[in-house]
């Protein structure tokens, strides 16, 4: 079962490195890393194209989503899924996901979890994801898509990729698409990526915030009017699956101050409230 891990680049030199290097020493899996660099001008094509643990393509694209789309089309693996140079695949990871795949062949989507860290890799946060329900998903998005690994026939057989028109909310159409189209989606509650809460992360920019109202414009008027009851509806599935439950737990990853060797954090209080985003 073979990974195809896309990654969107464009003057993220330093994070991208610590990227590159969380998915190169994943253990027991085979897998290809495809980098689709825009054309940085920020040192990235000093060492990209040397970099001989990645596929890297060097070529103007229409955003960060049509970036994935290309790498998706280049990709040759059965499992695939994105990661953003700020973000990184903890250790053992992909063999959690791919164990995951095998024991559930016929699943097409799979959510995991998530640790949120700052920009010096401290704990922030964890995200546990669950499968997004009709309705309430207009309201609470409740993945991140650094932990989402779908199966080869999602490209192939559905046609699912991103909708290139949006360039930050391309994530909830193109899984609100695969809920359409009714794909198996389960959740593998383990811990698999890391994102990066750097203060300077694409979806708290002026586009995402015009995108966002845009979105609001397209949702249902009853589902607005509802906002409220259903975003309780979401916390309490939330209490019920266990989300707000977290024993003390460590992660490893790389810092900007340590490129080359991963780092452990422990957490001795985990929280699922991410406070500067609440």
């Amino acid at each position: 079962m073979k990974f195809s891990i896309v990654t969107p680049s464009f003057r993220n030199s330093q994070w991208l490195k610590l990227c590159i290097a969380s998915v190169a020493d994943q253990q027991g899996v085979e897998l290809e890393h495809i980098v689709q660099d825009a054309g940085s001008d920020d040192g990235t094509l000093d060492w990209l194209p040397h970099d001989r643990r990645v596929r890297a393509f060097i070529e103007k694209d229409n955003g960060m989503y049509d970036a994935i789309n290309r790498g998706w089309r280049r990709a040759t693996g059965e499992i695939l899924a994105y990661l953003n140079c700020d973000e990184q695949y903890l250790p053992g990871a992909l063999q959690a996901v791919a164990e995951f795949f095998r024991a559930h062949p016929d699943t097409d989507v799979v959510f995991a979890d998530v640790v949120v860290v700052d920009g010096h890799g401290s704990f922030i946060c964890y995200r546990k994801s669950l499968v997004p329900w009709p309705h309430v998903v207009w309201v609470y998005f409740p993945i991140l898509t650094c932990a989402t690994f779908i199966h080869r026939r999602v490209l192939d057989q559905h046609g699912v990729f991103f909708d290139t028109r949006w360039r930050d909310l391309g994530d909830f159409f193109w899984v609100y698409e695969m809920m359409q189209r009714k794909l198996k989606m389960r959740v593998l509650r383990h811990f698999t990526s890391v994102f990066t809460d750097t203060g300077a992360n694409m979806n708290l920019g002026p586009n995402a915030q015009r995108e966002r109202r845009l979105k609001d414009e397209m949702t249902p008027r009853w589902i607005l009017r509802l906002r409220w009851p259903l975003v309780q509806l979401h916390r309490a599935r939330q209490v019920l699956r266990g989300v707000y439950f977290q024993k003390p737990f460590s992660y490893s990853i790389y810092t900007l101050q340590s490129p080359d060797r991963r780092v452990t954090f422990q957490v001795a209080k985990p929280t699922g409230i991410w406070w500067t985003r609440h």
